[in-house]
């Protein structure tokens, strides 16, 4: 039962000193990765240092990778990824697309819990690397009184340097606390019925619009080395299975429908098959006519905007392909809205019932 003290009221029986206190409510924080604060050489640097520096995006030893990362890296790639950024922001309002949409699904995400709980709640989000940092939105709700925080990373599969890192800094962020709230993480939503049904719906809806479908549907994930799925990972376990409900809701046989990774950096195997190879191998296997989409990424992003619908439809038409269909994330369409609100009424399940 939720405290029904007025907003910064004094408690009850306590002495006319005491200080005021925010009336009890539960805060619902969603994560998603991050995005830089612009395009521009130093904005990109801060953020790739502050993503490439965490231990669970890449493991190596300190002095090690380091010593590179500041000294080649980090000199070289904020001019190669700030033209990428550009390529996609939104201009009109002065942010990547990952800000707006995740502003956008927070909003529906908020509005539909107030329909179901009122003013019990407290939705916001914020990022793993760059603003709004998750210690700053931890601090904020526990000052407007959530006594019980529900920490939501916004990706369908776990993976260590996805859902674990996002924890990490919200972990990190209640060591600073005084007075830390209760705490809840949420569980990757992978094969919930409802995620599954909202991917299908927006695949459905694609091809209706083709006036030819498809020879073949790419499902590409976010690459991880394979060394991580040898370390117990599962991640790559969770993909597939999205792919293999994805195929059963649609009700499409084998050939229809296939399973890639994207996004490979460094020297280390990782998981395959890569799709910017795979879209090349169709293409001069005769599948001439391709869709894609990217069921691990719940916003467009820089890896889809300008990865998938630029990169690797560039080697699919060097190779030969001729109609390349990009399926957009689910981002804040209605569908997904629900699967998501439905996670989030899971997981509150014993503090608002």
């Amino acid at each position: 039962m939720l405290d029904t003290t007025p907003i910064s009221a004094r408690p009850t029986h306590a002495p006319a000193d005491h200080p005021a206190v925010p009336a009890e409510k539960v805060g619902i924080l969603l994560a998603n990765l991050g995005t830089p604060d612009n395009y521009d050489y130093w904005s990109m640097r801060r953020y790739l240092n502050e993503f490439l520096s965490d231990k669970r995006v890449i493991d190596y030893a300190s002095w090690k990778w380091q010593p590179l990362l500041q000294l080649v890296i980090l000199t070289k790639r904020p001019f190669s990824s700030g033209a990428a950024y550009k390529s996609i922001w939104n201009e009109e309002a002065g942010e990547s697309p990952l800000m707006t949409i995740t502003k956008q699904q927070t909003a529906k995400i908020k509005t539909s819990m107030k329909a179901r709980y009122g003013d019990q709640v407290m939705v916001d989000f914020c990022m793993r690397y760059g603003n709004p940092s998750t210690p700053s939105k931890v601090r904020a709700m526990i000052e407007a009184g959530c006594r019980k925080i529900l920490f939501f990373p916004l990706y369908p599969h776990y993976a260590g340097a996805t859902s674990a890192t996002a924890n990490d800094a919200f972990f990190r962020a209640l060591m600073a606390e005084k007075w830390q709230p209760v705490t809840r993480t949420v569980e990757p939503y992978f094969d919930q019925p409802a995620y599954i049904d909202a991917l299908a719906q927006s695949i459905e809806r694609a091809y209706a619009k083709l006036e030819k479908r498809p020879d073949i549907l790419v499902c590409s994930y976010h690459g991880v080395p394979i060394r991580y799925l040898m370390e117990g990972d599962p991640y790559h376990c969770q993909c597939q299975k999205t792919t293999r409900l994805l195929k059963e809701r649609l009700g499409w046989p084998d050939t229809d429908i296939i399973t890639t990774f994207q996004s490979r950096f460094g020297p280390e195997e990782w998981l395959q098959p890569y799709t910017v190879e795979e879209v090349a191998r169709l293409a001069e296997a005769g599948k001439k006519n391709i869709a894609v989409c990217a069921p691990a990424f719940s916003a467009d992003c820089i890896e889809t905007l300008e990865e998938i619908n630029e990169e690797i439809k560039e080697s699919f038409e060097e190779a030969g392909g001729e109609t390349f269909t990009y399926i957009p994330c689910l981002n804040d369409d209605d569908a997904h809205i629900a699967a998501l609100s439905g996670v989030i009424e899971q997981n509150l399940k014993g503090w608002i019932d």
